[in-house]
């Protein structure tokens, strides 16, 4: 088996709401009485192509339509664990979007609870560690960040961090500094999307606003020689999506990523699969995709980084990371 797929990795860039391949979409849809816009699981997977990042979440907004209850959240995340196995993920920091669950008239504690009774023993059913981030609909705005920030009180418990996420021009993370000091202020790790499709500047205030841990995406750092530096000095994390890359058509082909400029610059990468029935790729997909690029060596660096850009505890970073052979 190919070694992309073997590697034990940390999958740290991932949406749940993005692994409903369109065959559970038709199965929650009879479940739940929801009428799709989609005549067949092959009508709705050629509909995969996307002109860009908003292309894409109009069809992603619209298959969720289907998610109602706890159960629907449990079965969800357990089709992502049995893949991510598969993948050789040892542990996974999973996104969820309370704001476009909320919004359908879904309470958010049937979306909590279906999440959490798949992740509260993840590790002795499928061998996968997790942690759970929550993240805020940034094209929604900052004031509704804050009052999704006080919904979401009674479940910090099970919630380990919050992120920022959904269309990115337009929306700069400065904006929501006032929900991210309050994260922080909690105790919750922070994370952002920037400089996927929006410019460096953003992944500048990300660091230096919100006072992210990681940066999720952050391509266009390429785009400044000082930002990389500050990067690779502070061993910033990004979480990188190259297969979501090229489907967004943030860059026009893999052999034009700028991953390589990336690593020359010393920024420490790591490799996931952000939206992956969507994308064409799951995270060791994605590894073994760069692998003709790359040599074996980069791939295990990845790996390790993957642990070491993660929220887990030092002990535990450590003994996966002698797990890479």
């Amino acid at each position: 088996m190919s070694l992309g797929l073997t590697l034990p990795k940390a999958e740290l860039h991932l949406h749940i709401e993005g692994t409903m391949e369109p065959e559970l979409v038709f199965s929650l849809a009879r479940r739940n009485g929801v009428a799709l816009p989609f005549e067949t699981v092959d009508d709705l997977r050629r509909r995969y192509v996307f002109d860009d990042l908003q292309s894409f979440l109009d069809l992603y907004y619209l298959a969720m339509a289907v998610l109602r209850t706890a159960q629907d959240f449990t079965d969800l995340t357990d089709a992502y664990l049995a893949k991510a196995r598969e993948q050789g993920v040892r542990h996974a920091e999973i996104f969820f979007d309370p704001q476009a669950h909320v919004s359908r008239g879904v309470p958010l504690s049937e979306v909590v609870s279906g999440l959490t009774e798949s992740l509260r023993n993840s590790k002795e059913r499928f061998g996968i560690s997790t942690r759970l981030i929550a993240c805020f609909l940034r094209d929604k705005g900052p004031q509704e960040a804050l009052e999704t920030w006080e919904t979401l009180q009674p479940h910090l418990e099970q919630i380990d961090g919050i992120g920022l996420d959904s269309a990115e021009v337009g929306h700069p993370p400065q904006l929501f500094k006032p929900v991210f000091t309050r994260a922080r202020d909690a105790g919750l790790h922070v994370v952002a999307h920037a400089g996927e499709e929006g410019p460096a500047d953003y992944v500048w205030q990300a660091i230096d606003v919100l006072g992210v841990e990681r940066v999720d995406h952050g391509i266009r750092s390429v785009e400044d020689g000082a930002l990389l530096k500050r990067l690779a000095d502070d061993r910033t994390p990004l979480t990188v999506c190259p297969l979501s890359n090229v489907r967004l058509r943030c860059v026009p082909e893999l052999s034009q990523h700028p991953l390589p400029r990336l690593l020359d610059a010393g920024v420490l990468v790591t490799i996931n699969s952000d939206d992956p029935s969507y994308f064409g790729g799951y995270v060791g997909e994605n590894f073994v995709a760069l692998q003709e690029a790359l040599d074996d060596s980069v791939l295990r660096q990845f790996a390790a980084d993957s642990f070491r850009a993660s929220f887990l505890p030092e002990e535990e970073r450590a003994a996966l990371i002698a797990e890479i052979k």
